[in-house]
């Protein structure tokens, strides 16, 4: 199953809400110039996604909160990976 379907299969509201935030700076991320730039934005995605990291509201047993994890930690790593190729690059 595609990601954006996974996506659209999570109701939560928590979710939904920090969802379109966190595409919102994926987004910028990928239109960045410079990699100064992708590295702001890749670290204020890890603090987003960090929060849907740490819910409260997390069950295991629930689907819903695993694929919403599943997702966050792709998104964490993806940023991660920015911030190390700069690392790289000095």
């Amino acid at each position: 199953m595609k990601i954006a379907q996974k996506i659209k299969k999570i109701k939560c509201v928590i979710f939904q809400s920090k969802n379109e935030e966190i595409e919102k700076i994926t987004k910028a991320m990928n239109e960045a110039k410079t990699i100064e730039r992708k590295v702001y934005l890749a670290k204020r995605l890890i603090s987003e996604v960090e929060e849907l990291l740490s819910c409260e509201h997390f069950e295991k047993k629930k689907a819903e909160c695993r694929i919403c994890h599943y997702i966050a930690r792709l998104r964490k790593n993806t940023a991660e990976l920015i911030i190390e190729a700069k690392e790289l690059k000095k």
